[in-house]
């Protein structure tokens, strides 16, 4: 990464003066307006909230099990894809490198409270909910970074300096730090180089992303007031449920006594139960009708429109039906493409820059993935199918289909094998087949003239 002269006097003073140096720095620096504070709080539910400050926190939101659904199932999926650490050989393939000590124990072991799945999940969430994901690099004294630590993103606020550099404002504090001891637990500032910065959607400024959960809250919150007033409903309404009719001359004190009876015999759990009405008094029943309403149309359009920003399709969290005429492998594929691939790349370029993998000793390419084979393994029968023809068509040893099934090698399992009457696709297409090379055959010798043929008779003559 390069560096101006001021930001190259920015960290030198920061080697020399530590942290301090950075928070009397920080007055020459521009914070960038936190839009809505990463939709932490969305303000208008409806026309007319803001006025009425009636207002719909993230955290009622994400209870609501559409959206927790979503969240849930992206960041799990994500999390089970083990990070691996590989390398471009000479024949241009990518395979997987156990050699280079320096990358991967912060792949395996991210930081001393989180297993690299947690890590992995809280990254995603973060970047979710709030757009944005802030992670801290801890180095050692090689420069090597040996620890990640996800941010708060209601924390870190970025900075923008004259000079156009860019800077992390950090805020924790002393019962909520989880950074390393060399970090000081108060407001510090920190140099770009320090923070690996994940965003998604940046609409309204390059260094804010705007998170799908902006997009989905008018819906979920909808459907989280749908759930209220139906729990509500079906907690206090009385069964059965109607009109009382008495007839005239009935006083208020016995018109409350019969109302109280009522609702005290028959509401809540004793709803159902067989009623007694005397002195010529008639009930008339008002029936419920869920077609007014259509609570269960409504319910499911709100779903799937939360689905739609997280690219996620609906049959994914057991919302409407799979679609026909698909597999299994299709539907995983089309669930891959649209909600994780973005995801995952994004990941995998930022952890490439940020850990500084570039090459090994040897010059070759080095390059972090995420193994999708625990997403997108299929089963046995599937599976053996698929190393069969791979193994036939001699794309690969018997050994690497092995290999997939967790068995040892065979010998002589290392090489491709083909059929005997396979022949070169040139030959075919010209419709004949050349023989194999052998011994080039003996040169046909010229006749021998008549005065030749008497000379050998009269010797073999002699020799006889």
């Amino acid at each position: 990464m390069t560096f101006t002269a001021s930001e190259l006097a920015a960290e030198a003073g920061v080697r020399k003066h530590g942290a301090s140096f950075l928070r009397s720095a920080a007055k020459a620096l521009t914070p960038v307006a936190d839009w809505r504070r990463g939709w932490r709080i969305i303000s208008e539910a409806f026309a007319g909230a803001w006025q009425r400050n009636i207002e719909e926190k993230r955290g009622d939101l994400t209870c609501y099990p559409t959206l927790y659904a979503c969240l849930n199932r992206i960041a799990t999926d994500i999390g089970k894809l083990p990070f691996q650490l590989k390398e471009l050989d000479s024949n241009g393939i990518w395979k997987v490198n156990k050699s280079n000590t320096a990358f991967w124990p912060v792949l395996r072991k991210p930081n001393g409270f989180q297993t690299q799945q947690q890590f992995r999940e809280a990254w995603i969430l973060s970047k979710l909910l709030d757009g944005n994901t802030y992670v801290l690099k801890e180095r050692d004294n090689r420069g090597v970074v040996v620890r990640l630590y996800v941010l708060d993103p209601c924390r870190v606020t970025p900075l923008i300096a004259d000079s156009g550099a860019i800077y992390y404002q950090i805020n924790y504090p002393t019962a909520q730090n989880l950074l390393p001891a060399g970090y000081p637990a108060e407001q510090l500032t920190v140099p770009a180089r320090d923070i690996i910065h994940d965003r998604l959607n940046c609409f309204h400024h390059q260094l804010l992303g705007v998170p799908p959960l902006c997009a989905a809250a008018l819906a979920a919150g909808k459907n989280l007031k749908i759930l209220r007033n139906a729990s509500a409903y079906f907690a206090n309404g009385a069964n059965p449920g109607g009109l009382l009719t008495a007839p005239a001359g009935m006083s208020e004190d016995d018109s409350d006594a019969v109302k109280k009876y009522w609702q005290e015999e028959f509401q809540g759990a004793n709803s159902g139960k067989v009623a007694l009405i005397g002195a010529d008094m008639k009930f008339t029943p008002f029936a419920f009708k869920s077609s007014d309403s259509q609570l269960v149309e409504q319910l499911r359009y709100s779903d799937e429109q939360i689905c739609q920003p997280f690219g996620i399709p609906p049959f994914k969290i057991g919302i409407g039906s799979i679609p026909a005429g698909m597999k299994v492998d299709d539907l995983n594929q089309l669930y891959y493409s649209d909600a994780l691939q973005g995801h995952i790349e994004a990941m995998e370029s930022l952890l490439d820059e940020g850990l500084g993998v570039t090459t090994n000793t040897e010059g070759n390419l080095l390059g972090i993935e995420c193994d999708l084979w625990p997403l997108l393994r299929m089963d046995a029968g599937k599976q053996a199918e698929i190393e069969t023809k791979l193994t036939g068509g001699g794309v690969k040893t018997p050994n690497e289909a092995r290999l997939a099934f967790e068995l040892d090698p065979l010998e002589g399992g290392d090489t491709v094998y083909m059929q005997q009457q396979d022949f070169p696709l040139d030959q075919v297409r010209k419709n004949r087949i050349e023989p194999a090379a052998g011994p080039t055959p003996p040169e046909d010798e010229e006749p021998l003239s008549d005065d030749e043929m008497d000379d050998e008779m009269e010797a073999e003559g002699q020799q006889a």
